[in-house]
């Protein structure tokens, strides 16, 4: 009879153990990726401190660094991968890199031709702003949310993204560009001009209705008559064919609904959000170690390119859902999440010191099909990567520690 309770503590102090052990390796995996992020970081910092015109961007195909300048959708990232490693280490060196490199993108505040204001902004003075209140900050994002919503045409109910190809496309619409509805639901905030978040929503809720295919998965363009306002062509220009299941794609759209749910509470953006993480994380295709191939749908699987932009994507976002959701399903976000984690920290992907051309993550692919920037570093494949880690850290470790 005394072997039963015996038993139980047994079994108890396993699951404990076991439990704690996973919790000790995810803190080394947190550990070990933000602090080559910050060696990485500071070196690409100093390498460009006086070349004021120049952000970094990913590796050319001859193995030369590749920079752009703040015109280029990418420029706000940088900025953000400093401004988050700041947060985390309180490394006064690299808010002050961070400081400068945002100030290299303000001029984007004005910029009407293209949907990326909401990248170029708001992950470099969207995070300064956060976590240092700068006023200047603040004014550069609000006039940056203005450019933006010039791009918004109501017959549409949509921003538009691309003016170029106009042969092609009359109104193109890109998954994309739902990562830019963050800066238009914070000017709304910060404003009091609800204009921003019914372009925000608006612009959400047409992409609900015409981007997704029955089970989920996300063309890449959507383009729209103007007149109608209805769709006239859906394609998918990065993935393999327009039918496939670009990744990256998939991220953009898990990462672009759970925002909003944040933002608005509403439960229809909760529901896509579920839904389409439901399609990644059950995807036949998915890899063990969750770091989706370019495009589920890629002929060659299982030898296609893996993308690890799409994986730190995804990462970041099903991080932020699980905190959202209960049970199995909750559960399952965290699991994937923690396991494209530690692939990304692993001797694969997360590139030794003083390599890589200083970037912190190998094996991103940009453009697949127009042989541009594949199995490359890519500057927001790292931006995804450290704010995943961040958010790993704030969130579910300190959760941890407070239910021991």
């Amino acid at each position: 009879m005394k072997l039963k309770p015996l038993i139980f503590i047994c079994f108890s102090c396993f699951i404990w153990c076991s439990c704690n052990i996973s919790q000790n390796e995810m803190r080394q995996v947190v550990d070990r990726g933000l602090e080559r992020a910050v060696v990485q970081s500071k070196l690409m910092a100093k390498s460009l401190w006086d070349e004021k015109d120049k952000l970094p961007r990913t590796i050319g195909k001859d193995g030369k660094f590749v920079t752009s300048p703040a015109r280029w959708w990418t420029s706000g990232f940088f900025p953000g991968v400093l401004w988050y490693l700041y947060e985390t280490t309180a490394d006064d060196s690299l808010k002050l890199y961070a400081e400068d490199y945002t100030w290299r993108v303000r001029d984007e505040q004005y910029t009407t031709d293209n949907h990326d204001v909401g990248f170029m902004l708001y992950c470099s003075f969207g995070n300064g702003y956060r976590l240092t209140g700068n006023e200047t900050y603040k004014q550069i994002l609000l006039q940056g949310a203005k450019s933006l919503s010039t791009r918004f045409r109501p017959t549409v109910g949509c921003i538009r993204s691309w003016d170029w190809n106009k042969k092609v496309w009359e109104y193109p619409v890109i998954i994309d560009n739902m990562m830019n509805l963050e800066l238009l639901e914070w000017a709304s905030k910060q404003s009091g001009d609800s204009t921003f978040a019914h372009i925000a929503q608006s612009h959400a809720n047409v992409t609900m209705k015409h981007h997704f295919r029955p089970d989920y998965s996300s063309y890449h363009v959507v383009s729209y008559d103007t007149i109608t306002g209805q769709p006239e062509k859906k394609n998918t220009c990065q993935g393999y064919a327009h039918e496939s299941s670009w990744a990256r794609g998939q991220g953009w759209a898990l990462y672009g609904y759970t925002m909003m749910y944040r933002e608005t509470k509403n439960p229809a953006y909760l529901n896509q959000a579920m839904n389409v993480a439901r399609f990644i994380m059950n995807h036949p295709r998915l890899p063990e170690d969750k770091i989706p191939y370019w495009d589920f749908d890629a002929p060659d699987i299982p030898n296609a390119l893996r993308d690890a932009s799409a994986g730190a994507v995804m990462a970041s976002a099903l991080i932020e859902l699980s905190q959202y959701t209960e049970g199995e399903f909750s559960k399952q976000c965290l699991s994937v999440a923690e396991t494209q984690l530690k692939t990304l920290t692993s001797p694969e992907y997360l590139a030794e010191p003083g390599t890589n051309c200083n970037f912190i993550l190998k094996h991103s692919v940009g453009n697949f099909p127009g042989k541009g920037e594949v199995d490359v570093p890519l500057t927001y494949a790292d931006y995804y990567y450290v704010e995943a880690l961040v958010r790993y850290k704030k969130d579910i470790l300190k959760d941890m520690s407070v239910s021991r």
